[in-house]
């Protein structure tokens, strides 16, 4: 494992040396670098020779930091770092869930670097969409959401310094100016990220080469080894080298 610093924390990665477009896996809400679509992308970048890096936000897995002190931006802000001084030349972003949000705002940050995307369950904007009114209501007067997780025994918390740094950084109400290619793939058996939200997401990026898949039996991990596969070729599809 290997780590850099930033603002005194420090974030810890795996980058696995290779050729064409450094593939950076970007993991989802209070997710990390050890999930099964990680380590698989990682596995596979290993045999084919491939760039890869996955890492850890601030406040996740093997990273520093406090998990409830981090904000959309500053993950974002992570996710830049690990760009700028992990990685070099293009680079392929693969933003699961939230990682799908942060995927598209290192994009446009790094448009000179960034030249293919692959969302997974992508989800900009679900501090808008992803919570009641009632939430939002907790969110603003009480700093602090905190509800049960079908993923973990723990549960979700969420605070009013991520929700209102999400709510600062939201994309879906306009174009996206992304030109490159993309491809977003979504489980229509989803109970945390509606599909239709990929379809409105591939209207927005401006890229002519944007692909959508659907899967209609897929749930939003889409970690069962047929959409490992769909998203291995995607990968591949999107960072092929010449």
């Amino acid at each position: 494992m290997q780590s850099i610093n930033r603002d005194g924390i420090a974030l810890a990665h795996h980058h696995t040396p290779g050729i064409g477009p450094t593939i950076v896996f970007l993991p989802g809400y209070a997710s990390d670098m050890s999930g099964s679509k990680a380590v698989a992308i990682e596995a596979w970048a290993r045999a084919s020779g491939r760039a890869c890096l996955r890492f850890d936000y601030a406040g996740c897995g093997e990273s520093g930091g406090a998990f409830e002190a981090q904000t959309l931006a500053s993950w974002r802000d992570d996710a830049l770092a690990m760009v700028d001084r992990a990685t070099e030349g293009p680079v392929v972003l693969v933003g699961s869930s939230m990682g799908g949000w942060i995927m598209l705002l290192v994009a446009l940050a790094r448009s000179e670097r960034v030249v293919a995307m692959v969302g997974i369950a992508a989800a900009p904007d679900f501090t808008d969409w992803g919570f009641t009114p009632e939430q939002k209501s907790v969110l603003r007067e009480q700093g602090r959401l905190e509800e049960p997780s079908i993923y973990s025994p723990e549960p979700t918390v969420t605070t009013r310094g991520f929700w209102e740094s999400g709510e600062a950084n939201r994309l879906m109400h306009g174009p996206i100016d992304l030109a490159i290619p993309t491809r977003l793939i979504h489980g229509q058996r989803d109970p945390d990220v509606p599909w239709e939200h990929s379809v409105k997401l591939a209207d927005l990026i401006r890229s002519d080469d944007v692909q959508t898949v659907l899967v209609k039996d897929g749930d939003h991990r889409l970690s069962r080894p047929q959409d490992i596969a769909l998203i291995l070729n995607a990968i591949e599809d999107v960072s092929a080298t010449p």
